[in-house]
């Protein structure tokens, strides 16, 4: 391979114990590939050259911004279109991950497999570069089934279900409750979901509806509020991290520059000075 040839695989797992999601990021000089077909649907985002595609007995391009959804099972091949290569971020997702929330339980049909949509793009690509980071369950649950299902509802001939979910606070209370009591372990989506006679898609409706915000989010945020109480009573921020759940002292430093602005170890020292 060229020097700038390189490609990456991260397995996210979609909650506790759940199926692994597969995501790819890649970026090739010369490299093309053999005709081959996926199981899942494939779903990648442009970010830099162009990329040719046989598919569907014709030729599609991609270019940096656009969708591309390969449907499972069809055969393809992918490569540059021009000599300054192409990169792209993809994932590869279970059929059942794009039927939720649309009527009738079949299949999704794409009859245009390059999309242009900057907003559903932007939050594919940041998804898939904050998950392949650190494959969080919950956060992956969160985050990939909701942008999946608003690709199948926005761009597929199928016919969206209704927005509006009955009780919506309550589950969303209900949510709540139960990702704070098992802080450590957090249950998956799916599961909570299948408690509340909901389908995933419907939770995380009610949930983003009535807190504002994705469950994997919320959890964070409460994570680190009660990380704060820890640093306060003198804990380190890999103990602290630990004992809130969070995955290591980076994910809490992630996470904990994102709500209160400084890294648990200044916050620590600054609150400790302020004691003093």
């Amino acid at each position: 391979m060229g020097r700038r040839e390189q490609a990456s695989w991260t397995r996210a797992r979609l909650g506790r114990a759940g199926p692994p999601l597969d995501l790819l990021t890649a970026h090739f000089d010369q490299h093309v590939y053999a005709p081959h077909a996926h199981d899942e649907f494939t779903v990648g985002v442009t970010v830099g050259g162009s990329e040719v595609i046989a598919y569907r007995g014709g030729h599609i391009h991609s270019y940096p911004g656009s969708i591309v959804v390969l449907d499972p099972g069809e055969m393809h091949t992918g490569g540059p279109a021009a000599c300054d290569g192409y990169a792209y971020q993809a994932l590869y997702a279970d059929p059942s991950l794009l039927t939720d929330g649309i009527l009738g339980g079949g299949l999704p049909h794409f009859r245009d497999p390059v999309l242009h949509d900057p907003e559903l793009a932007a939050a594919l690509r940041a998804a898939h570069s904050d998950i392949s980071a650190c494959p969080d369950p919950l956060e992956a649950e969160s985050r990939l089934p909701w942008l999946l299902t608003a690709l199948a509802r926005r761009h597929s001939t199928a016919r969206a279900t209704g927005d509006v979910v009955p009780g919506a606070a309550g589950i969303a209370r209900t949510v709540r409750d139960r990702l704070a009591d098992e802080l450590l372990d957090p249950p998956s989506l799916a599961a909570l979901a299948t408690d509340l006679g909901l389908s995933r898609y419907q939770l995380l409706r009610a949930f983003r509806t009535t807190v504002g915000v994705p469950p994997y989010a919320w959890l964070a945020q409460h994570r680190v509020a009660r990380a704060r109480g820890l640093l306060e009573a003198g804990l380190r921020p890999a103990e602290a991290a630990a004992l809130v759940g969070f995955a290591d002292q980076a994910h809490l430093t992630r996470w904990f520059r994102r709500v209160l602005g400084v890294t648990p170890a200044v916050y620590r020292n600054s609150v400790q000075d302020g004691a003093g």
